[in-house]
């Protein structure tokens, strides 16, 4: 019988990592600077679209505008 896996330290393996702790600090950020520009708003629904499919590194200088959520969402990266 497989040994079962145990997601929830996998889930805290990678997502504690410090490239991806960096990465989410830039989202933060992102949306931060968004809130005292006045683009978005707490609870508005919409979320901020970085422009350009960023798989890796960082997301500090990277353009970003505002969407829905459920078209933030749908979007997918061009498959090969």
């Amino acid at each position: 019988m497989p040994k079962k896996r145990d997601y929830k330290k996998e889930y805290a393996d990678y997502h504690g990592t410090p490239e991806q702790k960096k990465r989410r600090a830039d989202r933060n950020r992102a949306r931060r600077h968004a809130e005292a520009d006045g683009r978005v708003h707490k609870g508005d629904g919409k979320e901020l679209d970085h422009v350009g499919y960023h798989r890796k590194g960082r997301l500090k200088n990277v353009p970003t505008r505002v969407v829905s959520r459920t078209a933030n969402r749908k979007r997918q990266p061009p498959r090969s």
